[in-house]
């Protein structure tokens, strides 16, 4: 039965109607006269209070409310790669050719062109039987892209297939197959429909140990995230998130780029929309849109609309999951839907918590990052996919003990730390290799010992306990200067500054360094420590700091990752040849000579 009410009372976006008792929670409704989208969030009696997803204004007591008997879903199929929506899948462009510039109220759109053709491909046949999850067939969705048709994951069990179409040119709405259970028919078409706020299901769980490659130095070597893993990256103004999250979304070695501008401020989203289209994939050379999905919602855009956007990126996100890709989803930032969160709570009189945020906030950011995961797909053929998701903070005035920070900590395991004093230094990315951590470790360990080097995790500690160790010497020098120190804790400050400029920096607007795959990575990391060594026994010998300070493989070794492209990684081991050659030279001089 459609529920059936009238409005009784207005506050922003917050909306409250009478005669709602056949209302369900979380179904999506039309409010007033012009029909504008909203969501169910609370049930009292036959009053319902509403979430509208549209600007309220103009909206008076008395006007209809009226129930769609659904939850808000998001649509599910091809065409959905290289789009740009709004928070409840709504295309930008298509909102614009139809209200102009500024986004109109109750414009009605569909979130992919249905009258598209696309080439499908059957993957079954007459007869076969199918489930849940199951590929039906394929279509090729872009160049980068084979899109799988895949049976709903509410399909009602194993069925027999009547009626497969054959190869052809086909709209989305097509009937690509029929299948029967029990008499009934079952027609499925090349897309479904799913509820943005349940996790769609998977066969099973996989355990996080494939590293996400980023290409980062700071990231892969010293604080990686798995892929299905969580990772956090909180920072102040002007410290960087959104250039280290678009080198992420561009550079990660995943199949498919979900990419949230979730309250973001509207030129700096604007940014992302002009660049992101330009932007080429670095492996196919093909535009990074053919893999890649936006969905903005600026701080300007209706509130609660914000609130949705991270549900419909991640009910997208696992929809690509699902046909068995690797999903980064970027959510830039979760302070601004926390806010959003905030706002509603108050509108809607509820008791406040820390800072006003409502006493449901924790539970709430753990529904979001439990959607991460590496898994086994529903349906055949066997098939894993994941979504891995990162999620920019925003505390104000950098401060991470506000409770959005807080309690985002308890719920991922990479916590990539931006440094307001780092970036003002102009060191970027300005991550704060003291402050940040990843509990990925020792499980992605197997991989760069397979796949890289089984020195990789020995080279991480070697050099990251350098950089500890500078830390604590840092408390000294600043009491009692640098001459108070002897000279083998000078040689570990010099030899930390080596790192942070030559390892830990990295420029993402220059061709050679913007990349840096792990093979490079850790022959880098290799080389600064071997000249540590060499240094240290040079320094046992007598050898002067100076001198070693000095020497002219120091400005090679910080200038390698500009100098030193992908191609050319064998001029690294030319640079350890330099290091051996440089300290028998040093070790051969004569004392006078070299304490000249």
């Amino acid at each position: 039965m459609v529920a059936k009410g009238k409005i009784v009372w207005v506050s922003g976006p917050a909306v409250k109607a009478d005669g709602m008792s056949t209302a369900k929670m979380y179904e999506t409704v039309e409010v007033g006269e012009s029909k504008l989208i909203g969501e169910v969030i609370r049930l009292t009696g036959d009053i319902a209070f509403i979430q509208v997803y549209e600007s309220t204004s103009g909206l008076r007591p008395g006007e209809p409310v009226v129930g769609t008997g659904q939850p808000l879903s998001v649509l599910l199929g091809p065409g959905i790669i290289g789009k740009i929506y709004d928070g409840i899948q709504r295309p930008l462009d298509e909102i614009a050719s139809k209200s102009g510039a500024f986004i109109g109220r109750g414009v009605i759109t569909t979130p992919v062109d249905f009258k598209k053709k696309y080439k499908f491909k059957p993957s079954v046949k007459k007869g076969d039987e199918i489930g849940p999850g199951s590929i039906l067939g394929t279509v090729e969705e872009t160049p980068l892209l084979t899109h799988s048709i895949l049976v709903p994951p509410n399909h009602p069990g194993a069925t027999k297939l009547t009626d497969v179409a054959s190869e052809g040119d086909y709209n989305i709405d097509h009937i690509v197959a029929t299948a029967e259970k029990s008499g009934e028919k079952i027609q499925l078409k090349m897309y479904h429909k799913w509820p943005v706020r349940k996790p769609r299901p998977y066969g099973e769980r996989y355990d996080p140990t494939v590293p996400l490659v980023t290409g980062q130095r700071i990231i892969d070597t010293y604080f990686p995230i798995a892929k299905g893993g969580t990772g956090a990256i909180p920072g102040g103004f002007g410290t960087g998130k959104t250039v280290t999250l678009h080198q992420i979304a561009k550079w990660a070695d995943s199949k498919v780029v979900v990419y949230i501008g979730c309250g973001e401020r509207g030129n700096e989203m604007t940014e992302v929309l002009v660049e992101f289209p330009h932007l080429i994939d670095p492996r196919s050379g093909r535009p990074l849109m053919e893999r890649t999905v936006l969905v903005a919602n600026t701080s300007n855009m209706p509130v609660a609309a914000r609130e949705a956007s991270i549900y419909t990126g991640a009910t997208l996100a696992e929809y690509y999951r699902d046909m068995g890709f690797d999903v980064v989803l970027v959510a830039d930032s979760t302070s601004r839907w926390a806010e959003a969160l905030r706002e509603m709570s108050g509108r809607l009189e509820e008791m406040p918590a820390e800072e006003g945020y409502p006493s449901y906030l924790a539970s709430r950011l753990a529904e979001f990052y439990e959607r991460a995961g590496r898994v086994k797909a529903l349906g055949s053929p066997n098939r894993s996919g994941s979504v891995t998701l990162i999620g920019a903070v925003s505390p104000s005035g950098a401060d991470f003990t506000e409770p959005v920070t807080t309690h985002t900590i308890r719920f991922i395991k990479t916590f990539w730390a931006l440094d307001t004093r780092l970036a003002y230094s102009r060191h970027y990315p300005s991550i704060n290799w003291m402050q940040s951590y990843s509990g990925y470790l020792e499980d992605v360990s197997k991989w760069w010992k397979e796949n890289v080097t089984g020195e990789w995790f020995d080279l991480r500690q070697e050099s990251y306990q350098l950089l500890q160790k500078e830390d604590t010497l840092k408390e000294i020098v600043r009491l009692l200067g640098p001459e108070a120190l002897p000279d083998e804790e000078k040689l570990v400050l010099e030899l930390a500054r080596m790192i942070k400029i030559g390892i830990l920096q990295q420029n993402s607007f220059d061709k050679v360094d913007t990349y840096c795959s792990p093979q490079k990575q850790v022959k880098m990391v290799k080389l600064m420590l071997k000249f540590y060594k060499e240094a240290q026994k040079a320094l046992k010998v007598g050898t002067p700091l100076a001198d070693i300070r000095a020497m002219p493989i120091i400005p090679s070794l910080l200038k390698a990752k500009f100098e030193i492209p992908e191609e050319q990684l064998g001029k690294l081991d030319d640079l350890d040849r330099q290091i051996d050659e440089q300290f028998h030279k040093q070790a051969e001089a004569p004392p006078m000579q070299r304490s000249a």
